[in-house]
């Protein structure tokens, strides 16, 4: 392998990037590699992934699609964690009636 040829993709690949982080699609691989898998990645390590041939740049639709379903978990999950917080307090039925008035 070309260290030269290798690094120059890489730093070619960036340059065609935009952001600080780039939404990445996955490609098989030989190595087992899961195709259509999005991710999100730093832009440095999105260029590796792409000019190494193991992803590609996501669509403006996959990657808006990605950010709306990322966006959607995070809700779901805030959402179950405060349920978990709820606290409950148990209260004897006794306790709570009125005391009688005295006269």
């Amino acid at each position: 392998m070309d260290l030269r040829s290798y690094y120059q993709k890489i730093r070619d690949a960036e340059e065609t990037l935009t952001g600080e982080s780039v939404v990445v699609v996955s490609l098989p691989t030989s190595e087992g590699g899961k195709p259509g898998v999005l991710t999100e990645a730093p832009r440095k390590v999105a260029a590796k992934l792409i000019a190494e041939g193991r992803a590609r740049e996501a669509s403006e639709e996959e990657t808006q699609e990605f950010h709306a379903n990322a966006l959607e978990a995070k809700d779901r999950y805030d959402a179950e964690e405060a349920a978990r917080r709820m606290h409950v307090m148990v209260i004897p039925s006794h306790d709570l009636r009125k005391p009688k008035e005295r006269s």
